[in-house]
């Protein structure tokens, strides 16, 4: 493993953020470890009517409704069964209305790395149809390519198609 992504220690460089890395297919993604609430097995959730393709659904986690999104779905990549392996990353997410916490639906997750931000890359120019806005850059961890999320605008879209049919179903 280089300098750039060493498994977590307690002893974190300073300047160095944590990411906690997960599998999507062959690829792996991160997101800011700072911003995961919990990590849980695959349940079954609770499907709303008229919601995106990628919401499944919601969860009751102690109280609080949880809304689902399949990122596989969202990114549009072949379907895959759910498995032992399959987790829910639950996040928290800022919104104009606040901090909620919604969930991720992965195929697996891997590990909590530190990157330095000097090691953080700039995301290429995809074209004008591509919307790479969360994506926040990439980093080589392990020789592996890391996709590194911003949540806040993955899940910025999603929102609000959830808020507009909550509204619509209680109309």
């Amino acid at each position: 493993m280089n300098t750039a992504a060493r498994t977590k220690t307690d002893d974190t460089p300073a300047g160095a953020r944590q990411v906690l890395t997960f599998c999507l297919g062959p690829e792996t993604y991160g997101v800011d470890i700072l911003r995961v609430q919990e990590i849980r097995g695959w349940a079954p959730v609770t499907r709303i009517p008229h919601t995106p393709v990628q919401v499944l659904g919601v969860l009751n986690l102690r109280g609080s409704i949880v809304p689902i999104i399949d990122l596989r779905v969202q990114f549009k990549l072949d379907k895959a069964e759910f498995t032992p392996l399959t987790v829910i990353v639950v996040l928290s997410v800022k919104t104009p209305a606040g901090k909620r916490e919604f969930g991720l639906v992965v195929d697996s997750v891997s590990d909590v790395v530190d990157i330095e931000a000097i090691d953080l890359k700039e995301t290429p120019s995809l074209g004008s149809k591509v919307n790479g806005n969360f994506i926040q850059g990439l980093a080589t961890v392990a020789d592996r390519m890391l996709i590194l999320l911003d949540v806040d605008e993955l899940i910025r879209h999603d929102l609000q198609q959830v808020e507009s049919a909550a509204l619509a179903s209680a109309a």
